[in-house]
């Protein structure tokens, strides 16, 4: 049995109300930590819309903390001004100072080619996938407590290094590997840790049957990704075993875009 020494660390995970980062939340919960589960608040939703982030987070943390231990749903617009401040707060008024951020929120439209550029969807795009993440490891990092080793695990993609038809999302991307590796470089000496994980395609309930199958013949595993795929190396990236590694990007894709 593997000691991730992660119980009774308080990680905060962005965009964790479903998908990917829900499996990650309940990935940390089952190593005994306590966590924050981050979702979106629009005001107001655009019409037409209603936003269902709130609810599912709320019920993503109930069910964890009934289940495993302490987790809390807490919730922000990553785009508003001062957001990263009063997301730690939220989290250090529940669970206490943040040991791992898990940058997982992102922002993806269609399309998202040439032709359908705009400054205002790149800049949707930046804001979210790039400049939110930025800010919040420097709030970690302006918050770390004396004699701790906090760490960040940023959520990329295979988009990152090239992918047609996903400009804004892809080199959104790209600019958060850039920052994993700065990162990594400049808060190292405050004994923080920062790596990323770039996942595949990985089945979130966007893929039919005949995408899977498509996904199945262009991975070299042979599979579609799922969200425990990627919260496992998440979890890995947190741990003690991971203690020496930073200012890396792992790719998790079963061989895809290599």
């Amino acid at each position: 049995m593997v000691d991730t020494k992660l119980a009774g660390r308080t990680v905060l995970v962005t965009g964790a109300s479903g998908g990917i980062g829900a499996a990650i939340a309940r990935a940390f919960s089952a190593e005994g930590a306590r966590v924050a589960v981050h979702h979106f608040t629009g005001t107001p939703a655009p019409p037409g819309v209603t936003w269902e982030h709130a609810a599912i987070a709320a019920g993503t943390a109930g069910e964890l903390a009934a289940e495993l231990g302490d987790a809390v749903a807490v919730h922000g617009d990553l785009r508003e001004p001062d957001a990263d401040r009063r997301l730690f707060d939220q989290v250090e008024r529940h669970l206490g100072p943040v040991d791992v951020l898990v940058n997982n929120a992102a922002h993806c439209e269609s399309p998202d080619t040439f032709e359908a550029l705009t400054a205002d969807g790149l800049r949707r795009h930046y804001e979210v996938n790039a400049i939110a993440p930025a800010l919040l490891i420097a709030e970690l990092a302006r918050r770390r407590q004396p004699g701790a080793t906090p760490c960040v695990v940023n959520i990329s993609t295979d988009a990152a290094r090239a992918f047609p038809g996903q400009i804004g999302y892809g080199t959104s991307k790209a600019a958060l590997e850039a920052l994993t590796r700065a990162a990594a470089l400049d808060l190292a000496a405050a004994g923080v840790r920062v790596n990323a994980v770039a996942p595949g395609p990985v089945q979130t309930g966007w893929m039919d049957a005949a995408m899977v199958g498509h996904v199945r013949s262009i991975v070299p595993l042979r599979r579609a990704g799922e969200p425990a795929d990627i919260a496992d190396a998440v979890v890995f990236l947190a741990s003690h075993q991971a203690r020496w590694i930073t200012g890396q990007v792992i790719q998790v894709a079963g061989g895809h875009a290599l």
